[in-house]
């Protein structure tokens, strides 16, 4: 049995980051669910070993990281000789980031539970209400990145190989998807999705095929 453990809930985006990061290294690793619902994150057992108390949590071996852009790069760092999620170049490098930040640290953080949940105790918030806030952050951030993607065509978001840009844009588009976003505005953005789906590392990691999934 493998010693690589990853922390997470099946419909954390930055959980099905590290998902589809490490199909893509072609790494094993085990799957130990936290459920974010029943707050399992904050147990006196789970902030001991990250005290973060967020998904994902990589223990690889007993090397810990959280964060999923961190985890990702570690993985590309410690693990070279398989599929790479940053190119050599810098320029590309820094593209590749600079797509991979703009959803992981613009878009993401304005939709997570968390929010939800003090838009809901400190401002009255319904379900719909919270809904259309999450909307609102997301299309922002698409339109941005539509035009990005526009600039430079290329099978996936930033070249011919799926790079961390497309590890964090798969998931961007699961969770418009689920949150009613109308994606008709955005064909680069669901051009590259799709394609993406299409691929075993990216299919294995979506949501409803995790073992918690609900």
């Amino acid at each position: 049995m493998t010693d690589r453990v990853l922390y997470g809930y099946f419909r954390s985006s930055a959980a099905y980051r590290v998902r589809i990061a490490l199909n893509l290294k072609a790494l094993d690793y085990r799957y130990q669910p936290i459920n974010l619902l029943k707050g399992e994150q904050r147990s006196a057992e789970y902030l001991a070993i990250n005290p973060n108390g967020l998904v994902p949590l990589l223990d690889d071996g007993g090397v810990r990281i959280a964060q999923s852009l961190a985890i990702c790069e570690y993985l590309d760092e410690a693990y070279p000789d398989t599929s790479r999620l940053l190119p050599a170049e810098p320029a590309a490098r820094a593209r590749v980031r600079s797509l991979a930040l703009a959803i992981a640290a613009d878009i993401h953080p304005l939709q997570n539970t968390r929010v939800g949940k003090y838009l809901q105790t400190e401002y009255g918030k319904d379900e719909e209400g919270k809904a259309e806030w999450i909307r609102h952050w997301i299309r922002t951030g698409f339109d941005a990145l539509e035009k990005q993607l526009a600039e430079s065509p290329s099978r996936y978001a930033a070249g011919d190989e799926p790079t961390l840009a497309d590890v964090c844009l798969l998931p961007q588009v699961f969770s418009a998807r689920r949150f009613g976003v109308d994606l008709a505005e955005y064909p680069n953005i669901v051009r590259v999705a799709d394609e993406l789906e299409h691929l075993q590392a990216f299919a294995e990691a979506h949501p409803s095929r995790q073992p918690d999934a609900m």
